[in-house]
């Protein structure tokens, strides 16, 4: 290791030289209070900002034990010094004059969820933060006293205002443990009481905007119908009130821009904690909830969809269905066989993002053509089979059939973003009336998802770049792995940029894999996951350096993205 004296020198001795020179830069410097690491320089002013990670020991950075050596507090603890961090360099950034990203100083930008990132890591109470710096050039000639400027006089006072314990405001930090520690009690409350979800009073659902994840001004706080009103003791918080969706089959009803797709996107990402003021601290979904929808389009690799679409007339096998153009109905029976096979427990459905046909066919559609003629099952009529005999839980928005009503177990009625329990009134009018909705016969029964077979796949040869799977990713919405596509934009629960790049790096690990031999999907994937729990989301990219940034990703989401690839056999 060298000292900060010695990159000193180094610095003026590569002055005014051309921009390759930086690289002469990289290893690590002992600076006061902690540890530099030059991890990767890049190539010229225009490119990819430089690599750089701080690293301080658990004697300076001095945060208590009990604040990061529990799992969800550790990760609540790292992701508040990355908004820290994240804070204190912005007051820095692009101050140094130069082309390109010169001055540029960035690291993870946090959104309302709290995650698990390699931007902070904390083990053993030492502290490892990773950011980018754009090494300041002008054209392609180094300025060196730029970089000194970033190096020895802005990290310095970043490092010290957002890593060291004794100079932060600790009130503020307790109180991110304390929300962690109740969050962690509200999930465990969930399956010990048997609810799918818990929205709490006074939680603020709507959001600012479309584009925009912030709680909206003036909204109307949530308020729990008086009859699904449960309570549950926190240790910090206290006793708090809020509405508990039980297992079953909950229809959530009203009128358009009522509030109910509104209710539901907040149990979709509510298999996250938020961080707080979101408005959300305390909305809880079971971690494993998926979110189902029509997905026109999507590449479908043999999946057993047999208990919704039966019977084709070109008499194409469903038990072990493909295509790379799927129709809507199609992409929705594969998206719940799917969710099924990665370990739903429920599973989330808004009518306005599905395939009409495949929800539901009402009475006189079945009169008039009838079950042998008509190749799809409708989800109603699987879906109680799919509660009773495998405990997998549906919360359904429907604002025009009213067939759902005859198999949900509660019905809320949300009007001017209120809720409501209409059940009993809604079942009094069923009873007067005759129940057409499951009088087709279904043919094939639903069970055949849950019998444990493996779904062992395939697939080609990815391209490859100097022997190396390449990635590239495109937002947050699609990447590509060799000359493939794949496109998650209807992966709803995916809400960072970071988890996109972890996920596109999770397929890499999956493909490289099965180019070898056929693979069950899940059973890789469950060893990929064991082995990110273990060693953690680097070792994912191994290697002299970290080159992304990455985040936390669940089992479902990872085998969404095997699932829309179109590089299997």
């Amino acid at each position: 290791m060298k000292t900060q004296t010695e990159l000193d020198k180094l610095l003026k001795g590569i002055n005014r030289k051309s921009y390759p020179a930086y690289k002469s830069l990289q290893g690590v410097y002992q600076f006061d209070g902690y540890q530099l690491d030059i991890c990767h320089v890049q190539g010229d002013p225009f490119a990819a900002p430089s690599k750089l990670s701080v690293y301080v020991k658990k004697e300076q950075a001095g945060f208590p034990e009990q604040y990061y050596s529990t799992g969800y507090k550790n990760t609540a603890l790292c992701d508040h010094l990355t908004r820290l961090f994240g804070q204190a360099v912005k007051r820095y950034t692009l101050k140094a004059e130069g082309s390109g990203k010169s001055g540029l100083i960035s690291i993870s930008r946090c959104g309302q969820e709290i995650l698990k990132r390699t931007a902070a890591v904390i083990k053993d109470g030492n502290v490892l933060i990773r950011f980018e710096a754009g090494f300041p050039a002008f054209g392609r000639t180094i300025n060196a006293e730029g970089l000194r400027e970033i190096l020895f006089s802005y990290l310095p006072e970043i490092v010290s205002s957002s890593l060291y314990y004794k100079n932060l405001g600790q009130t503020k930090i307790k109180s991110v443990i304390e929300l962690s520690e109740d969050q962690h009690v509200l999930r465990k409350e969930l399956k010990k009481r048997k609810l799918a979800a818990f929205v709490a009073n006074g939680a603020i659902l709507p959001r600012e905007s479309g584009v925009s994840q912030k709680p909206m001004k003036n909204a109307i706080p949530f308020k729990s119908p008086e009859s699904m009103e449960v309570i549950i003791d926190l240790p910090y918080k206290g006793s708090i009130k809020g509405m508990g969706i039980p297992e079953g089959i909950t229809l959530v009803a009203g009128g358009g821009y009522h509030g109910k797709s509104t209710l539901l996107k907040a149990l979709e990402q509510g298999i996250y904690n938020h961080i707080a003021g979101d408005g959300r601290e305390y909305v809880a979904s079971l971690e494993t909830a998926v979110k189902i929808r029509a997905e026109d389009g999507r590449a479908v690799s043999h999946v057993n969809i047999s208990p919704f679409i039966n019977n084709l007339p070109n008499g194409k096998d469903t038990t072990d269905f493909s295509t790379e153009n799927a129709s809507g109905s199609t992409s929705q029976a594969a998206n719940v066989a799917e969710a099924v096979q990665a370990g739903a427990d429920v599973l989330l459905i808004d009518e306005d993002t599905c395939a009409t046909n495949f929800m539901d066919r009402d009475a006189l559609m079945q009169e008039v053509i009838s079950g042998k003629h008509e190749p799809i099952t409708p989800f109603i009529m699987q879906a109680r089979k799919m509660y009773e005999e495998h405990g997998i839980s549906i919360i359904i928005v429907a604002g025009s059939s009213g067939s759902y009503f005859y198999i949900a177990d509660k019905i809320i009625q949300m009007d001017n973003y209120n809720a409501y329990d209409i059940t009993g009134k809604v079942k009094e009018l069923l009873n007067r009336r005759e129940n057409r909705c499951q009088s087709q016969e279904v043919p094939v029964p639903v069970n055949i998802l849950f019998n444990g077979d493996k779904r062992v796949l395939k697939v080609k040869k990815a391209d490859r770049k100097r022997g190396q799977v390449k990635i590239k990713q495109s937002g947050k919405d699609s990447f590509l792995i060799g000359k493939e596509t794949v496109d998650i934009k209807y992966v709803e629960q995916i809400m960072d940029y970071e988890q996109t790049t972890t996920l596109s790096y999770c397929l890499k690990a999956l493909i490289e894999q099965m180019e070898i031999k056929g693979a069950d999907a899940v059973n890789e994937t469950d060893s990929l996951l064991k082995q990110i729990q273990e060693k953690g989301l680097e070792s994912l990219c191994p290697g002299a350096y970290l080159p992304v940034y990455l985040a936390q990703v669940r089992k479902q989401d990872i085998l969404s993205c095997l699932n829309r690839y179109r590089g299997i056999c």
